[in-house]
C-alpha cells in the first residue's frame, strides 16, 4: 500500500475516542449511537462525529432502526482494521 493510501485510515485511527469505539463494536457486534456514548462516556453529538469519521473511512456500517442508529464493524474495513484488532 503507497503512503497517500495509507495516511488517510491511520489518521482516522488515531484517537483514543474511535480506538474505543472499534474496541467497543468488536466485542458487541451492535451498538446504538447512545449505548456507544454512554459506554465511552462521551456525548451523543461528540459520539456521532466519531463515529461518522469511522463510516466515512470505511471501517464501519450502519442501519437505521426507527428513531435509532446502529452502528457495526464494516464486512469489508480497510486491511489496517485487522492489525489494530489484533491489539485489543
Amino acid at each position: 500500500m503507497r503512503e497517500v493510501e495509507l495516511e488517510r485510515p491511520l489518521k482516522i485511527l488515531a484517537n483514543r475516542r474511535r480506538l474505543a469505539i472499534l474496541n467497543l463494536l468488536r466485542k458487541k457486534r451492535e451498538a446504538s449511537v447512545s449505548a456507544i456514548s454512554e459506554a465511552i462516556r462521551l456525548s451523543f453529538t461528540s459520539t456521532s462525529k466519531h463515529l461518522t469519521m469511522l463510516e466515512r473511512g470505511g471501517f464501519l456500517e450502519k442501519e437505521q432502526r426507527s428513531l435509532e442508529v446502529y452502528y457495526r464493524i464494516a464486512e469489508e474495513s480497510p486491511p489496517i482494521y485487522l492489525a489494530v484488532s489484533a491489539m485489543f
